[in-house]
């Protein structure tokens, strides 16, 4: 179920914010991922978890950390 707990919300509220800022449609990044876009959009919606893969590779593209990504933390920059 999309947006059982604040935590998804959050998720995928970061995970669209993320693309969109970067002008990317959900196509892009699946091509990025090499899944369909329609496993991409189910991510973002909530409708399918993440993979740890996953979720290390969108960290990686959008220069962040997965602690930002998962919402455990407000600083989208890497600490170096």
């Amino acid at each position: 179920m999309p947006y059982n707990s604040v935590g998804d919300y959050m998720i995928n509220n970061r995970l669209r914010d993320l693309r969109t800022d970067k002008d990317l449609k959900q196509k892009d990044l699946a091509e990025y991922l090499k899944c369909s876009q329609v496993a991409y959009s189910h991510y973002e919606l909530g409708k399918r978890d993440i993979p740890t893969d996953v979720l290390v590779a969108l960290a990686k593209f959008y220069n962040t950390t997965t602690d930002y990504i998962l919402g455990l933390t407000n600083d989208i920059s890497p600490k170096k």
